[in-house]
């Protein structure tokens, strides 16, 4: 069985690897594709991100779907030939937030292609895996396994909407148009916003933010960029900030407007927030991490094509070439969502 696996920056190999088989409340998977994340670009670019480094050679891959194997003693809900997308993330269960139900928030969190702990969290691109029973969300035969395999991404949009309250009827700025943010155009539009503005700072990522959901697209790069949003001390009731750019960030709380709610889901560095702004503007400031039950749903509504993913994904490459897939992907001008065929 083979994996891709990093082993220091743009040190990416294709290596065999050994794969067990299921145990109790086990199933293993026959991987299809797995879609190449920021933090999987992180780590190929510069062995980290912050304070985490790579410590050991680490499978990458979190954004995965494919078809159950084989099945262990006890498991009920999927079958062999079931086609799956699997959840990523294993919390504890038993630590304080996953009592409270916070399981984002785990103190044990496990969550695939992670170097946040060691021996680091090995990933999930690979041509098959054992996963735990509960990880498995069926999504029958109607959409391909590459629209599955972005339930993960979609599901952090989806979690970001629970964090910024009901969007219906409001007016919504997603900055920051990457594959997250125009996954947020799509969960924004299907939360019911009445328009959603969408801003970046390439044309082709903007392009297509308006093909899929937003009424408009601003480059902040040319002309006066978002500056007629500024009036009336903000136009936007919700935004959702994607980029982590410290810029972007001072932007959103200046195009907000009062008692709006700005959702920050990219991640940056520690950058200088406007406290002034927030405060006179008595802003809802929110942070979002990952997911939750979100994922089920996300699964649910990609398999009924509720939210078409499809436009996202613009290359799918062999695991042979995962390396030209990694370098595309860094590349923003010609590329959106890039996947690796794990398997058949």
């Amino acid at each position: 069985m083979r994996a891709v696996v990093i082993h220091a920056p743009r040190d990416l190999r294709v290596e065999e690897m050994a794969c067990g088989d299921p145990g109790p409340g086990e199933v293993r998977v026959r991987l299809g594709v797995g879609g190449i994340c920021g933090s999987d670009l992180h780590y190929y670019q510069h062995g980290g991100f912050g304070a985490i480094r790579l410590r050991e050679p680490m499978v990458l891959g979190h954004e995965v779907a494919g078809t159950v194997a084989a099945v262990g003693a006890g498991v009920a809900g999927v079958a062999p030939g079931d086609r799956v997308t699997v959840n990523p993330g294993v919390p504890c269960g038993d630590c304080v937030y996953c009592r409270e139900g916070l399981r984002n928030q785990c103190l044990d969190m496990r969550f695939y292609g992670s170097a946040m702990r060691f021996p680091h969290v090995q990933g999930a691109f690979r041509e098959e895996m054992v996963i735990a029973a509960e990880q498995a969300f069926a999504v029958g035969d109607a959409v391909t396994l590459e629209e599955a395999a972005c339930a993960e991404p979609l599901s952090v949009c989806l979690h970001a909407v629970t964090r910024a309250g009901s969007l219906v009827g409001k007016r919504v700025l997603v900055s920051g148009c990457g594959p997250i943010g125009c996954l947020m155009v799509m969960a924004a539009r299907f939360a019911g916003a009445q328009e959603i503005v969408a801003c970046d700072v390439i044309p082709a990522p903007l392009a297509l933010a308006t093909r899929i959901g937003a009424d408009a697209g601003v480059n902040v790069a040319e002309g006066a960029g978002l500056a007629g949003e500024r009036r009336d001390k903000g136009r936007f009731d919700v935004t959702f900030e994607c980029s982590g750019n410290p810029r972007a960030l001072a932007e959103a709380v200046e195009v907000t407007r009062p008692r709006g709610t700005v959702v920050l889901v990219g991640l940056g560095g520690d950058v200088p927030l406007p406290m002034n702004a927030v405060v006179a503007k008595e802003l809802h400031l929110h942070g979002t991490f990952r997911f939750d039950t979100e994922f089920a749903r996300a699964a649910g509504l990609i398999a009924r094509r509720r939210i078409d993913v499809r436009p996202v994904v613009t290359a799918t490459l062999p695991l042979d070439r995962a390396r030209d897939a990694f370098d595309l992907a860094a590349d923003r001008s010609r590329s959106m969502k890039v996947q690796i065929i794990l398997g058949t």
